[in-house]
């Protein structure tokens, strides 16, 4: 019960942010419409043509499109696998899923009236998973750089007073770090943790002291970062769309977003390093993210010919409210003091912030074969560089969207596709590329990806199946502050997606 009143003092007092940064607001500014099979084997590229419930996602006048009602549902299985460099190591991992990633139905209401110009209306419901967060990936090496974790605690320490990152005569751990939580903030937890396991030493033992040093001596360490991800970023579609005369689709989408992010982070450090006192680490941190979003898109199609057709979207930013929790443990073992156990078993229970992410403009041209087939392509432009925390008049917050502003850039996303058609059989295929959102480009790279796919119609019922894959290539820091040593991560995602869809 006494645990219990201490968290709550916590949530009511604390006044400081967890300390989002650009990762944050970049990670939930991307999106990729997982979608249905057939949407994924022309790798996205539909906004020209409509007609398929992830086409709704992508441009709202796809609904009106459809020439029946229709619904349609997806399975899909996610593998990522992961090489990751960190000095002279080199580590590889993988993952595989099975998700439902999408489904929904479109109602169509045709105008019987045959002089009206209005000849029609569609509504439709839809979820599509724009983002998959389940990942993890290893980073084990040799660190030359005489770089240890001692860094990120010493880092929260300079300046900071010592009986604001230390204990209270009687008081256990657990009440001091939730007592500092509520007061002070992050940033002096963190100093905590590295006091009380002993990485830390005061310069004079004195409450008003402000000056540390480390426990731990200069030379090379052995360092091995497991990093792993769950979670999902959902998008709940209400559209309607119309058709005008023969040959323009205009449509509106409103959208509910549902965020969930969990993310665990451990670091093993051991070093013989001579006059260092402490020679071993666990540091571990778990994240929980939850928010909720909206936003808007307006789109168009118009078939310029029976065969030519060009398609127009403006996604608005997504507007989220986000609440965030943390946990931290920390263990050394000191050749002095032996080993310690810094395990406050609190959750940190944060003030909800808002994000505001980027807002997006796509392009599309189409041209269809008749009932042998189509080509299609797309060009997306989004400037991440606009992403903002909120409220802006906050200090934390507006360095971090200067940040923001001077690293990331607009990028641009091109997407090409085509499907022909043999009797009920349809064989597709599909490139993408994603340029960096990095103004260097390095820190997360371009991304490539292709995709094959096959259908079968039985006429009010059809099957599809898609292979898809995408590389891209990262340089992560394993910590933000002091440890900030990168691994270079290969990524690989591939995708095999089954969509069953029929005509209601």
């Amino acid at each position: 019960m006494k645990k219990l009143n201490l968290l709550f003092i916590g949530i009511l007092s604390m006044s400081f942010t967890y300390g989002q940064d650009i990762t944050d607001a970049l990670r939930y500014s991307q999106d990729d419409i997982q979608g249905t099979a057939r949407f994924r084997a022309l790798s996205g590229a539909f906004g020209a043509l409509g007609g398929d419930m992830s086409a709704v996602s992508l441009n709202p006048a796809g609904s009106a499109v459809f020439t029946r009602s229709h619904a349609s549902f997806s399975l899909s299985n996610l593998d990522t696998k992961n090489d990751s460099q960190y000095f002279n190591g080199f580590t590889s991992a993988s993952d595989s899923k099975f998700d439902f990633n999408q489904g929904g139905a479109v109602f169509v209401f045709s105008n019987n009236d045959s002089n009206s110009a209005w000849k029609k209306f569609a509504l439709s419901i839809g979820y599509d998973k724009m983002a998959n967060y389940d990942n993890i990936w290893v980073a084990k090496g040799t660190n030359t750089n005489n770089n240890s974790i001692d860094l990120y605690f010493l880092g929260y320490a300079d300046g900071l007073r010592l009986d604001e990152i230390s204990a209270l005569p009687g008081e256990s751990i657990s009440e001091a770090y939730s007592e500092i939580g509520s007061y002070y903030g992050f940033g002096h937890q963190q100093a905590f943790l590295g006091y009380e396991s002993y990485i830390l030493e005061p310069d004079t033992n004195d409450d008003a002291n402000t000056t540390y040093f480390s426990n731990i001596a200069n030379g090379t360490f052995d360092q091995e970062y497991i990093y792993a991800t769950r979670g999902y970023n959902g998008k709940i579609t209400f559209n309607a769309a119309v058709q005008y005369e023969d040959n323009l689709f205009l449509g509106l989408n409103l959208n509910s977003h549902l965020l969930h992010y969990d993310r665990s982070t451990q670091l093993f450090e051991d070093n013989s390093n001579l006059g260092s006192i402490i020679n071993n680490i666990d540091f571990e941190n778990t994240l929980s993210t939850i928010g909720t979003g909206f936003s808007f898109q307006l789109g168009g199609i118009l078939k310029v010919t029976n065969e030519f057709r060009l398609g127009l979207t403006y996604d608005s930013p997504t507007w989220y409210t986000m609440e965030e929790e943390t946990t931290q443990y920390l263990f050394t073992n000191s050749d002095i003091d032996g080993p310690a156990r810094v395990n406050p078993q609190i959750v940190n229970i944060y003030p909800s912030y808002r994000l505001q992410t980027p807002g997006k403009i796509t392009g599309s041209l189409a041209y269809v074969f008749g009932d042998q087939g189509l080509l299609s392509f797309d060009y997306a432009l989004k400037d991440y560089g606009s992403a903002k925390f909120k409220p802006t008049s906050d200090s934390f917050f507006a360095d971090q969207n200067r940040v923001i502003g001077n690293d990331l850039v607009a990028a641009s996303t091109y997407r090409f596709g085509g499907e022909y058609r043999v009797k009920q059989f349809s064989f597709r295929g599909g490139y993408r590329f994603e340029e960096s959102p990095y103004k260097n480009g390095l820190t997360v790279g371009d991304l490539t990806g292709y995709s094959l796919g096959i259908g079968f119609n039985f006429g009010n019922t059809k099957l599809d199946l898609t292979y898809d894959q995408a590389k891209r290539n990262s340089q992560t820091q394993l910590y933000n502050v002091g440890l900030t040593d990168a691994a270079l991560i290969d990524a690989k995602n591939s995708n095999i997606t089954f969509s069953i869809g029929f005509n209601i």
